[in-house]
């Protein structure tokens, strides 16, 4: 891995002025330096159908790309019933499927996510990092990043407004590219946490 570090910055929410998407964007302006936030958005994976995954559409063969050629990966979340969106559930399978051939495993990753809520979405998170355990993936555990109250968090523009709230971003994005650095240059078998 070179000392610039690419992350694959990934919301679980399509809705116009989602809040998720909003913090995805904030994170691309609070990456440190000598790193860099790509997103890639979801709307166009379509429903997995296991039929299909040996010949997968375009948008899920992309996906699979961009997670691979990513250093790390960044996943924001809504909460929806007390666990994931169906969307960020779908796009997850899509890019572990078939066996044998999973775009996530052995990823550094991060998760955070906002909601109007008073706990965010903290039983999302659980769920996802659930998910993770299955997918292989290097999750990086601190600082839980659960944006609650998000509306007074965000301006009516989409803008993340709450600096505690943008230091804590930044301090999640700082460790997760010394985590994946320190990932990606330990010798085989010594990467996991």
């Amino acid at each position: 891995m070179s000392s610039h570090v690419r992350i694959l910055g990934i919301a679980g929410s399509l809705r116009r002025g989602s809040y998720n998407q909003a913090a995805l964007r904030a994170a691309t302006l609070l990456v440190p330096e000598n790193s860099e936030i790509d997103l890639f958005q979801l709307d166009r994976i379509p429903i997995f159908n296991e039929d299909d995954e040996k010949r997968p559409p375009s948008s899920v063969v992309e996906l699979k790309k961009r997670i691979r050629s990513a250093d790390a990966v960044l996943i924001v979340t809504p909460e929806y019933n007390y666990s994931i969106p169906g969307i960020l559930k779908n796009a997850i399978d899509w890019a572990s499927r078939p066996d044998g051939d999973s775009a996530w495993s052995g990823k550094p990753a991060a998760i955070m996510g906002a909601s109007p809520a008073a706990i965010g979405t903290a039983r999302a998170q659980q769920h996802l990092r659930q998910i993770f355990v299955a997918l292989n993936l290097f999750l990086l555990n601190t600082p839980e990043v659960v944006i609650a109250d998000a509306a007074h968090r965000f301006n009516e523009e989409g803008n993340l407004v709450h600096e505690p709230t943008k230091r804590l971003i930044q301090e999640l994005l700082k460790n997760l590219v010394d985590w994946t650095r320190r990932i990606s240059s330990a010798p085989a078998g010594e990467a996991s946490p």
